[in-house]
């Protein structure tokens, strides 16, 4: 018995399976758009050094910390509460400045304020910690109303500087493939940003439909769309959404899209999709130039896979597993992931590059990163043992949790991945009776260390500390 192909948007209030058609513009002819490759910027030798020196002066000035921040560039200041600190900053190679109030005393007045914000009076727009100045500044139209605010926090009245301001702030929100969003009768999801907005299925909306975020916010409107015959729609957001090459794995990171170069049939993919959000899921492209009838119409020229999705997945994204390459944009099909990914599962994806090449036209293209993967998976070549796992903010987790024990001398070796904007450390501990003592660490300011030992026999174990983020990681080490 044949199956029966369905599209994947969804109703507003039904969560019914349903179709739009609308104006198909597949007989427009059209040239590629070249747009020339350039190579990813390497990090600024300066920034970094600036960085990891920011990094040492808090471990060791401790209490005493009174923020950093740089002049001309990189030149790094760093602020102390402790005068006598001062040689040992500029031995490091940082310009001191003595201060009254230490990072962490000015970070509890912010706190202060947090923790009474639902009572902040409107007339007050934001407050933050201002180390360069050593205050909390807080921004209002009126300076009585932020003084009132901040004597019901109960913080010090000389650790505040108010700053009058009539800016009102507003929400901005980013661009995420994957992710779900509405017209006034459709629930679809982002394939992938371009430059002003995104693409998505043809379907979800005909030109002219607004659209809104997952959180209600007014978002856009479709600028193109074509169904059936082709699958495929752009939308055109306002400013307060901005395009990012993220695509979500519904873990708290993300996939980087890197490009749209076009995978060969066999070629490892994954689909992210707004109802589907507990996982990216994979499988593999069965076919290219696939057609399908559906109720509506016949669209020609899709992508087959044997990935499963469910009603409102529609207009997510298709891409690679590994290298970050966009293929395509969610159609329909048939099966379901509410009982698991089978094999009755069969998604069908228009494939990205035509309309790419379409929104070209206005000068708009794909938004990609830089190059560089944004994940837990960067090649550690040569490692014989793998771990991975989540840690938060602040926290520590040990692989193993009860150690390693190793009867040989000789090398440890070990390189952790982590996903770009965070800042992992890596600690090397070995066991002395009931403690645990560390000996070797690696803590650059970056997701990724590496770190060395050569060890005696005794029982190890490696310690992920949250420097700064939370997230997945993978571990990856050798024993002697």
């Amino acid at each position: 018995m044949a199956r029966k192909q369905v599209l994947l948007g969804i109703t507003a209030g039904t969560g019914l399976v349903v179709a739009l058609t609308v104006p198909a513009h597949t007989s427009q002819a059209y040239t590629p758009v070249q747009h020339p490759r350039t190579a990813p910027l390497a990090p600024d030798p300066a920034v970094t050094h600036a960085a990891r020196l920011q990094k040492q002066m808090r471990m060791s000035l401790g209490g005493t910390f009174g923020g950093a921040w740089v002049t001309s560039g990189a030149n790094l200041v760093v602020a102390t509460t402790d005068a006598s600190a001062a040689a040992a900053i500029k031995a490091a190679g940082a310009q001191p400045k003595v201060v009254r109030y230490a990072e962490r005393t000015l970070d509890s007045v912010q706190t202060r304020l947090n923790r009474h914000s639902r009572s902040a009076p409107k007339a007050v727009t934001s407050w933050y910690v201002d180390v360069q100045h050593n205050t909390v500044v807080i921004k209002a139209s009126s300076v009585v109303a932020a003084k009132r605010f901040a004597t019901a926090s109960e913080v010090d009245a000389n650790a505040v500087t108010i700053v009058h301001s009539t800016v009102r702030p507003r929400l901005l929100h980013d661009l995420i493939g994957g992710e779900r969003y509405w017209t006034s009768k459709y629930g679809c999801s982002i394939a992938f940003s371009v430059t002003g907005g995104f693409i998505s299925a043809g379907h979800c909306g005909g030109v002219g439909e607004k659209t809104r975020g997952s959180n209600q916010v007014d978002q856009g409107t479709f600028k193109g769309s074509s169904f059936p015959g082709d699958d495929y729609a752009w939308v055109d957001t306002n400013a307060q959404w901005t395009p990012t090459p993220k695509l979500t794995r519904w873990n708290g990171s993300y996939e980087t899209v890197q490009g749209a170069t076009e995978a060969p049939i066999g070629s490892a993919v994954c689909r992210s999709g707004g109802t589907t959000n507990t996982q990216l899921w994979c499988g593999k492209i069965k076919e290219r130039n696939a057609s399908v009838q559906y109720e509506q119409g016949t669209v020609s020229g899709l992508i087959r896979t044997d990935i499963c999705a469910d009603p409102g997945d529609s207009g997510g994204a298709l891409i690679t597993e590994t290298g970050g390459q966009a293929q395509g944009i969610t159609s329909g099909g048939s099966g379901s992931c509410k009982d698991g990914q089978g094999e009755g599962d069969e998604v069908f994806f228009q494939p990205v590059d035509e309309v790419l090449q379409l929104v070209a036209r206005d000068g708009r293209k794909l938004v990609t990163g830089n190059g560089h993967r944004s994940g837990p998976d960067r090649a550690c070549d040569g490692y014989r043992t793998k771990a991975s796992g989540n840690v938060s903010s602040g926290s520590d987790t040990n692989e193993p949790d009860g150690g390693f024990t190793t009867t040989a001398s000789g090398p440890h070796s070990a390189c952790l991945n982590g996903f770009d904007g965070v800042d992992f450390d890596l600690y090397l501990q070995k066991k002395n009776g009931s403690t645990w003592t560390t000996v070797a660490t690696s803590t650059n300011p970056e997701p990724d260390e590496t770190l060395t030992f050569d060890g005696t026999p005794g029982t190890y174990r490696y310690q992920v500390h949250a420097y700064d983020g939370s997230g997945a990681f993978t571990l990856r080490y050798n024993k002697p």
